[in-house]
């Protein structure tokens, strides 16, 4: 498939001075921000809605007044709930192997006793993030945590996210599938599924094709702005234009998978109502 590039290469996480997003996350977009700042700049009024906000560098990036921020994975979303309260993390930070198995086994065990939504659960989420491999988010299908060690020199932890506080205190969080996120006609949408491949195990039920449809069906009835990133295969441009969208290409500067692929992608912007 050959398409062209609509977007100029850009350098820059379009977050300078800011706060970096407190997670790794694969996938994540802040290499995004820049081509989004120039979309969204023309409607900062509005609220931003993100159905899968992820390692939230969007969100950080254009720093909106409101924002509604959504994330299938409750662990995640528990993490950003506790960073709201003002999260000072207590637990022990290393990067160590033995340390590292010994906090996955906790967080499991309070997953299976239904203490998943506790400080401690959050402290130990973000632990596993920082220190598990290759920044994946991954669970089987008991719904436990199965991410391996990380092969990391040096880990750089941080323990007092009070910093965030005032800028999350503009944020609605919800843990909920995205067909169920509510919107209003004036809001700006900026939905970034997990890209059409083989690997989408972000959370335990995964994301399948007719998640893809159904997602792209659902915006392309909104009435306010939309913008959907995701990587450019066929079927997902046929998709998207035979909606409607308008769609420009970009060049990911790198894609990381399961396997820690980091081959460049072609990325696809789908566009409406901007």
């Amino acid at each position: 498939m050959s398409l062209p590039l609509l977007f100029p290469a850009k350098t820059g996480s379009g977050e300078e001075g800011g706060l970096p997003p407190p997670l790794k996350w694969a996938g994540g977009k802040r290499w995004l921000v820049p081509y989004l700042n120039e979309i969204y700049g023309l409607h900062r009024h509005r609220t931003l809605v993100e159905p899968f906000v992820g390692g939230m560098a969007v969100t950080l990036g254009l720093l909106p007044e409101k924002a509604r921020l959504n994330d299938a994975n409750p662990h995640l979303i528990n993490f950003y709930r506790w960073v709201q309260r003002g999260l000072v993390v207590d637990i022990p930070l290393a990067n160590d192997k033995n340390l590292y198995y010994t906090h996955r086994k906790r967080f499991n065990d309070l997953i299976r006793e239904g203490l998943w939504a506790t400080k401690e659960a959050a402290e130990l989420f973000y632990y596993l993030n920082r220190t598990g491999y290759n920044g994946l988010c991954r669970f089987n299908k008991k719904g436990e945590f199965n991410v391996p060690f990380g092969k990391y020199k040096t880990i750089t932890y941080r323990r007092d996210f009070r910093d965030y506080q005032p800028l999350f205190a503009r944020f609605e969080l919800t843990a909920l599938d995205f067909r169920q996120v509510s919107l209003e006609p004036e809001d700006f949408v900026y939905a970034d599924p997990p890209y059409d491949v083989e690997f989408t195990k972000y959370a335990p039920d995964g994301f399948s094709w007719q998640d893809q449809v159904d997602l792209a069906e659902l915006l392309s009835s909104h009435p306010g702005p939309v913008v959907i990133s995701n990587q450019a295969t066929k079927r997902i441009v046929d998709l998207y234009k035979g909606l409607g969208y308008e769609l420009r290409f970009l060049a990911a500067p790198r894609r990381i998978s399961c396997d820690g692929n980091r081959q460049p992608a072609l990325e696809v912007l789908a566009l409406r109502n901007i």
